[in-house]
């Protein structure tokens, strides 16, 4: 899939998820195949760039090429100022938030609210591939609700606003993340557009992603929740896509490997204390699928210091490397 001068290779790109998508699981995910990751939704209101947590999102030194951001906000003129100040920060691409489905975010006119005023769509897009040198591309929702699904009327406004390459969730906002993604719609914007399309909703297996693909004609999928815990799934992904045949699940000493880099990385990039309570959320979504789930985050959870928390872990899983019962009694 080609998006401006970017070759993205292999086809399966991680979705921007408030939260989660920090430069570290970015780099994370990369280094696991993923053939583009968007940094979680910044702000466009220039009273919030300064602050810790916008500093963080857009901390992107290190990161692979390229670097795509993905903003949000309601004003053209502010949305074109953010995607400014965001391509001199080293901003390949910019990406604009029309997916979101938060209350917070629908309250102030942004995020999946803005697919009801194609207007004002219009003037949005317009204002900010005219700010930026770079590609500017889009995510959206199928509509406001199953009554408004206006999303093939909002890609041929894209398409025609300069928009580089539009990601469609195939959920009305109104049904959040709840339900099952419908993939009609997106065949139905891929049929009448020349820009690539990235499907996106519900893609959690290397067959599920072949099949979303050929339902679709899509050029790439994206990946959020199932990425979880599961990073890997990206290389799992694009060897299914290439050869056909699957990958076998990663080891438990694979797993601990993958998880304890990822800890180090949110130790480092955020400082021990908020690092510790940023990984807990991480711990609970790799051991997700285990019997002693609740027992090892009980644990885990208790741990307040970097070497507590990369302890605990080491140790559950060396227990499931060695074929025994982690103990998960221990003090943090």
């Amino acid at each position: 899939m080609q998006i401006g001068p970017y070759r993205i290779q292999p086809r399966v790109v991680l979705a921007p998820m408030a939260g989660v998508t920090d430069k570290p699981f970015r780099q994370l995910c990369k280094r696991l195949g993923a053939g583009l990751a968007v940094s979680e939704m910044t702000t466009s209101d220039p009273r919030f760039w300064t602050t810790r947590k916008s500093l963080h999102r857009m901390d992107h030194a290190g990161e692979p090429d390229p670097v795509s951001v993905q903003i949000a906000g309601t004003v053209p003129a502010v949305m074109a100022e953010a995607a400014r100040h965001n391509a001199d920060q080293g901003a390949q691409l910019i990406d604009i938030n029309m997916g979101c489905p938060a209350k917070k975010v629908c309250n102030a006119w942004a995020g999946s609210a803005l697919m009801q005023d194609e207007a004002l769509v219009a003037r949005i897009l317009e204002a900010v591939v005219a700010a930026v040198d770079v590609p500017v591309t889009l995510k959206i929702r199928t509509g406001w609700d199953a009554a408004h699904r206006n999303a093939p009327a909002i890609a041929h406004i894209a398409q025609e606003s300069g928009i580089a390459a539009l990601t469609v969730h195939g959920r009305t906002r109104d049904q959040h993340y709840t339900g099952q993604a419908e993939y009609e719609t997106i065949a139905a914007i891929k049929a009448q557009l020349r820009i690539p399309v990235i499907a996106n909703g519900d893609i959690d297996s290397p067959a599920r992603a072949r099949e979303v693909l050929e339902r679709t004609g899509a050029d790439a999928v994206m990946i959020g929740r199932a990425a979880q815990g599961r990073p890997w799934i990206f290389a799992s992904v694009a060897h299914f896509l290439a050869t056909g045949t699957q990958l076998p699940e990663p080891s438990p000493a694979t797993v601990r490997d993958i998880l304890l880099g990822h800890l180090q990385a949110l130790h480092a990039f955020y400082g021990e204390q908020s690092g510790v309570r940023i990984a807990r959320k991480h711990l609970g979504w790799y051991a997700k699928d285990r019997p002693e789930n609740a027992a090892f985050r009980s644990v885990v959870n208790r741990a307040e210091t970097a070497d507590a928390q990369l302890r605990l872990t080491e140790d559950y899983f060396d227990a499931l490397v060695a074929g025994v019962a982690p103990e998960l009694s221990a003090a943090a």
